[in-house]
């Protein structure tokens, strides 16, 4: 059954049964001392705007005044692990003997996170760290530009576990003439460096929740570590991304937030495979 729980999700995991869960990932605050949200525009015809579009015509923004995705959130922590190892400590209760937690962080938490995780489901149950490379935003002048995301793969036991690689997208050759022309047009499987744009701004599968993730990068998690009729948890839900994966793809899923912009995105988004059952508070 497919669930939407709006509420905190230590209380929710601390309910949830033992080894229930197939696959979990979780993509929780980074802990970046900003605050977190995305502004929606628009764009209006005028002469005097700031804007040139097709035709040389000119335009100005607007920041519109209702915002589809919320007002954001602070995120800031004064112990950071802290408040994630009791969540951690559930997921790994209520993930199931051969099942799989993805976790997704940045570089300014992720080495205090690993020692956390290896704590938790011992450094042997470690299989990867996959790095999410993108190439859209600001370019520092004074600095390497960060556009990498880290997610760390655990698995609940270090030798059994879901690994689907024949599902998995492929991608083209960098090389493709030193591959031959077979090769070539089948592409490859991807390493654990991901590259993959962000969600555009303008796309259709923004939401307008700050930091949604895209649904490319969950797709691939869902499909080649988890099999159909399985369950998918995230509880820290956000937009929903990993609610749509999981029911494309024929996995049910579970999606705990307790923010109330969260929780009406994803009624929104995943409404197609809720049916008639009711958000539980």
């Amino acid at each position: 059954m497919n669930r939407i729980v709006h509420g905190d999700n230590l209380n929710v995991l601390r309910k949830m049964k033992s080894g229930s869960v197939e696959l979990i990932y979780i993509d929780p605050p980074f802990n970046t001392g900003k605050r977190q949200a995305r502004k929606q525009m628009k764009t209006v015809r005028d002469e005097a705007g700031d804007r040139i579009g097709f035709g040389g015509q000119r335009y100005r923004t607007e920041v519109l005044k209702v915002q589809a995705g919320g007002t954001g959130y602070g995120d800031q922590f004064g112990d950071f692990l802290g408040f994630l190892r009791p969540r951690m400590e559930a997921a790994y209760r209520v993930l199931s003997p051969t099942g799989s937690f993805f976790f997704h962080i940045d570089y300014r938490e992720v080495h205090y996170c690993k020692v956390m995780l290896d704590e938790i489901f011992g450094r042997e149950c470690f299989q990867n760290e996959i790095i999410w490379a993108y190439d859209y935003g600001a370019r520092s002048k004074k600095r390497w530009p960060a556009k990498h995301d880290n997610i760390l793969w655990y698995t609940k036991d270090a030798e059994r576990y879901t690994f689907n690689l024949e599902e998995c997208d492929r991608i083209p050759y960098m090389a493709p003439g030193l591959v031959g022309a077979k090769k070539a047009a089948r592409g490859k499987t991807p390493t654990d460096v991901w590259w993959h744009t962000i969600v555009s701004p303008t796309g259709k599968e923004k939401t307008g929740y700050a930091t949604q993730k895209p649904l490319g990068v969950l797709e691939r998690i869902v499909k080649i570590h988890s099999n159909p009729g399985e369950k998918v948890l995230d509880f820290f839900a956000g937009s929903g991304t990993t609610g749509e994966a999981a029911a494309k793809h024929g996995r049910s899923f579970v999606m705990v937030d307790e923010s109330e912009d969260a929780i009406r995105v994803m009624k929104q988004r995943l409404a197609n495979w809720l049916g008639h059952r009711r958000i539980k508070r």
